[in-house]
């Protein structure tokens, strides 16, 4: 019989879904809670003893569909989903740790874990601790005393990738948990797990879902990590997928794998062309085999544009590409990070790690990539001092 080991990624997640009926889609399982036919029943379920669904803050069958899903791509043991990425990310921090324990965190991490860690674990006793991708790579007695070790590959706005198995082993050497953001490349283009990282996460909001619809979280771990978190900060903090974001999640797995390489080729394309002009003097977007693991690069990277630059009037000429915050989706963004300089006292990691000003995030979409650059490149001519 065939396993999901055996199975190319993308035919695991076509084929994974659908039920004994014969529909090829889950159903939408749109109820909070679940009734039982017998005391018996009910006193099993309460007690441990089944697992049957009961609560939809705990489980649901559409959700479940999505994280069986999640865990084999992933190649992990189970998975639990949220209804945001920081909703995952506070979750799984918070299942792990108490006050006294110590994080590393990369460089670079994007804005809004930066603000969870400062604003609410730091005043908790958590103490944090930043670091350099090479520094954790490379300096075995970093992680001595670190009960997590906290990382995103690549990383926010500098898209800098991490040598994974150099960072797990020198973790598993101290007992630290390593927990890596898998947004960026998403499974089809890495996963940690099979690398030494203990837990992976997703903002599922991106290239998961591909379609800007839908806001959620996922975790994937082994069985034991994954029981930890369903049995402390899923059902206590609250922080559930609804069914019907689950089912939006199921639509987008579909596709994943070859949106995916579609978002990589265009990717290619504004790299090779990019690299010709002098308006771009440096370029962040990791490609495959640039660190052990890493089978592809995705649609999002970063750019430092030259002082001549009016990226203003750049970002205003563009006609395909629009301004927004997120990435992922099939549309094409653009972030200027000089647009959040003037947000006074704002406690953002683009400013603790110093993000150059003239750095401008692509989300290259789904779009004709020819379109795409012409329309890059008017823009680039139109912002030219």
């Amino acid at each position: 019989m065939t396993t999901p080991d055996d199975l190319h990624l993308a035919t695991l997640l076509s084929a994974a879904f659908g039920d004994a009926g014969g529909t090829v889609t889950p159903p939408i399982y749109q109820t909070s809670l679940y009734t039982f036919d017998t005391y018996q029943a009910f006193e099993d379920r309460l007690n441990g003893r089944t697992s049957d669904p009961l609560y939809s803050r705990i489980q649901n069958p559409t959700v479940s569909a999505f994280e069986s899903v999640m865990a084999k791509a992933e190649r992990g043991e189970a998975a639990v989903g949220f209804a945001s990425g920081m909703a995952a990310i506070s979750s799984t921090l918070l299942a792990f740790l108490k006050p006294g324990d110590r994080i590393a965190v990369t460089e670079h991490v994007y804005s809004d874990a930066y603000r969870l860690f400062e604003q609410l674990l730091r005043p908790f006793g958590i103490d944090i601790t930043y670091h350099a991708v090479s520094a954790l790579e490379n300096d075995p007695s970093l992680l001595k005393g670190v009960k997590i070790a906290y990382l995103e590959t690549a990383n926010s706005l500098m898209l800098q990738p991490a040598n994974l198995p150099k960072i797990a082993a020198n973790a598993k050497a101290h007992g630290t948990i390593t927990i890596t953001d898998n947004s960026w490349a998403s499974p089809v283009f890495q996963q940690p797990l099979t690398h030494g990282i203990d837990i992976v996460l997703h903002s599922a909001s991106k290239y998961i879902s591909g379609h800007s619809d839908t806001v959620a979280g996922v975790v994937v771990a082994s069985d034991a990590l994954i029981g930890t978190i369903r049995q402390l900060t899923l059902p206590l903090l609250g922080a559930k997928l609804a069914p019907f974001e689950a089912w939006l999640l199921v639509r987008g797995l579909r596709t994943l794998d070859a949106r995916m390489r579609q978002h990589q080729a265009t990717a290619e394309l504004f790299i090779d062309r990019l690299a010709t002009r002098p308006e771009v003097i440096r370029l962040h977007s990791p490609g495959a085999n640039s660190v052990p693991g890493l089978a592809g690069r995705s649609g999002l990277l970063s750019i430092e544009l030259a002082e001549n630059v009016d990226i203003p009037r750049l970002a205003d000429a563009l006609k395909l590409f629009r301004l927004g915050v997120s990435w992922g989706g099939f549309e094409s963004l653009i972030l200027p990070i000089r647009a959040g300089l003037g947000r006074a006292g704002d406690d953002n990691a683009a400013w603790r790690f110093d993000v150059p000003h003239n750095l401008v995030r692509l989300s290259l979409g789904l779009e004709n990539a020819d379109d795409l650059w012409t329309d890059f490149e008017a823009a680039l001519n139109a912002g030219k001092a």
